[in-house]
């Protein structure tokens, strides 16, 4: 009989007007309640009548009350919605349509739904995958949320799910650009392209490599220094700035590389035939030669120029790589002259290999895992390739051209697309020294490791290190990489300019830099010039993409690794993080990512210490993991919704459960 009540709804709100508010970010819980997080100290709880109003990840403004001494918050006002645009399934309630969002936090919500106009509610199953919008929210003076499908994306049983719905989640294309019905070269009347037909290059590339854009050659000089000359398919004699399709690759930004498949940033008739530097086949080029001395250095002969070439074999790496490590190879033989080309690059890529060990950095050597598919999208096997000769071979030759394209832009133009690195942030520069000091490093100091050299040093040490520990630890103190359109340093490297050009088929960059590069090789004012945006551009796409590959490959993992709990297969793993709640592990044998959860090593919180900055798990005060250290797991758990692997250590300690459930 006071539902309606005016008197008592004004009592009510006056009532609320008197008491405190705080402003924060909603957090779900696995049960129905949840948290105002007003920063990392303070929380205030939400009972669950009041989270039916709110969603995880909403900023709102909320009322505190108190009762018996307990603080509670009720959500009051929005101050930003969390969720847009969205992933979701369908669920069909009661014959109404209603979309579960595919997010962590949110898979407990069952959100009402309606159609966008043009799409028709009855194409729609139980647990289809689609598009949201979430148009109505109850802080808004909604009754309740309220979302609309604006995108099917595919049927729920559909094999290709994993591919559809996280292109759709991070808003990338799922095809090609359509191309032309003609292609026509048009070059700039005052480029002359230098005939190179008759220079052996040779491409290395995968098996089953189409969009194949650097060709090599390589020869000896009488004082045993080396000329290389690097060719690089160019797609930029078919596009012009401004373009449709110029337009279209810089939307795209990058190749879309996933498991098992690739979306290219441009159509595959440009990328896959008419740039793509097929065996004996005349493509235009844009190159450069250098001279390498004996000792690696690059010198300063640089020279860009435009060509025509003919690649005059097509290499495979496992087929070089046998070649060049055991003198033969079953499935490759080459000519004498073919013979001399690889021998030589190879000797280059040694001396440059040498040169980068003393004074730049060099990664430790990790293997890339490949996810075999079959035609129906069933993964057949994973493979971890080994990197090998031939890998580093061309890995030295494209490291050397984008050096040389640093150097020749800076000077000639003052710009270009600059991959960089800025090295230790600036507020972790003295826990850094403090640390590499307690194990034994000598003569850094805050003002060397602020410097290439400096820096480059230390990370020479670190990979001088029995283990990688120190290493992982102090990569969580770096900063990332960018891509600028000004000159600077790539820390992480070791090298003092860098700037790609040599991938133009499949990163927009490397289009703008072979437009630069023409420019310097004509003595003119460019047709191009990158401005602050595309730096921010790239790194977004990139930024995406890096996302997307890692989301189909769990999406794999998980439905491949799934039969392996009952099977108990044990797997070597190494710990790559360690926080409050467990450690974080890469299964060495296929690459998946696992989580251990405390409680799976030792389930007494009293003995157990999980320490995030040191990166160490101690029991009883005495460690017993590290970070970079490996150990053998089972896997405890697998869940294919939530494309999620838990381990436990296959070595238990005491009062450690006996099984995860």
């Amino acid at each position: 009989m006071f539902a309606d009540n005016p008197l008592l709804a004004q009592l009510k709100q006056q009532i609320k007007e008197t008491l405190p508010t705080k402003e924060g970010t909603i957090k779900a819980t696995d049960k129905s309640f949840g948290f105002l997080e007003v920063d990392s100290k303070t929380s205030f709880f939400i009972p669950p009548p009041y989270m039916k109003k709110v969603m995880h990840g909403d900023k709102v403004r909320a009322v505190i009350r108190t009762e018996n001494d307990k603080d509670s918050a009720e959500p009051d006002q929005l101050l930003e919605q969390a969720v847009n645009r969205f992933i979701g399934r369908v669920k069909l309630f009661k014959g109404r349509l209603n979309v579960v969002p595919d997010h962590p936090q949110l898979r407990k919500l069952s959100l009402k739904a309606k159609t966008a106009r043009g799409i028709k509610r009855d194409e729609f199953a139980e647990g289809d995958w689609v598009v949201a919008h979430l148009i109505e929210h109850p802080l808004k003076g909604a009754d309740g949320f309220l979302v609309e499908i604006t995108e099917k994306i595919t049927d729920s049983n559909d094999k290709i799910a994993p591919w559809w719905v996280t292109l759709a989640e991070n808003d990338l294309p799922n095809t090609e650009p359509t191309g032309l019905d003609e292609w026509t070269c048009l070059d700039d009347e005052q480029l002359v392209r230098e005939d190179l037909t008759h220079i052996p290059f040779v491409t290395i590339d995968g098996e089953s490599t189409k969009d194949m854009d650097d060709a090599l050659f390589a020869k000896s000089n009488p004082d045993g220094s080396f000329e290389l000359t690097i060719a690089i398919a160019d797609p930029t004699a078919y596009i012009t700035p401004d373009s449709e399709m110029d337009n279209v690759a810089r939307q795209r930004g990058f190749t879309i590389y996933l498991p098992g498949r690739n979306i290219p940033m441009l159509p595959r008739e440009l990328a896959d035939n008419l740039c793509s530097l097929i065996q004996d086949e005349q493509r235009p080029a844009l190159c450069c030669t250098a001279t390498i001395s004996v000792d690696g250095t690059i010198n300063d002969d640089i020279r860009f120029f435009a060509a025509n070439i003919k690649s005059h074999a097509r290499l495979a790496y496992n087929h070089l790589s046998d070649y060049l490590e055991n003198g033969s190879s079953e499935a490759w033989q080459p000519s004498e002259t073919i013979a001399q080309v690889v021998t030589d690059l190879n000797n280059v890529a040694k001396a440059r290999t040498q040169w980068r060990e003393t004074n730049a950095v060099i990664f430790p050597d990790r293997p890339d895992y490949r996810f075999e598919l079959s035609q129906d999208n069933d993964v057949i096997a994973i493979h971890a390739d080994k990197r090998r000769t031939a890998n580093k071979l061309v890995e030295e030759c494209m490291i050397s051209a984008n050096i040389c394209a640093g150097r020749v832009l800076s000077e000639k133009l003052g710009y270009g697309v600059y991959n960089t690195h800025s090295g230790l942030k600036e507020d972790k520069i003295e826990g850094v020294l403090e640390l590499v000091t307690a194990h034994g490093a000598q003569g850094f100091d805050a003002e060397n490791v602020t410097s290439i050299e400096g820096f480059s040093a230390l990370r020479r040490w670190l990979n001088e290190q029995p283990t990688q520990y120190l290493d992982n630890r102090i990569r969580k103190h770096q900063t990332y990489s960018e891509i600028n359109n000004k000159p600077a340093p790539h820390f992480a490297m070791g090298l003092e300019l860098y700037a790609t050009w040599t991938s133009p088929i499949r990163k927009y960059g490397d289009m703008i830099n072979h437009r630069l590069l023409k420019a310097v090789i004509l003595n003119k004012q460019p047709v191009q010039q990158p401005d602050d945006t595309v730096g921010e551009e790239m790194s977004l796409h990139r930024k995406h993409h890096k996302i997307a590959e890692r989301k189909v490959s769990d999406w794999l993992y998980a439905r491949t690794l799934h039969k392996d709990v009952s099977a108990k297969t044990q797997y070597h793993a190494e710990i790559f993080d360690i926080n409050r709640a467990g450690m974080r592990v890469r299964l060495l044998e296929n690459g998946a990512a696992a989580f251990i959860p405390a409680s799976l090593i030792l389930d007494n919180k009293a003995r157990i210490e999980l320490n995030n900055d040191e990166g160490t798990l101690s029991i009883d005060k005495e460690i017993v993991y590290k970070l970079a250290d490996t150990l053998q797991v089972t896997l405890s758990e697998v869940n294919i919704d939530k494309r999620n692997i838990v381990a436990r250590p296959v070595e238990v300690f005491a009062d450690a459960p006996e099984k995860s459930e």
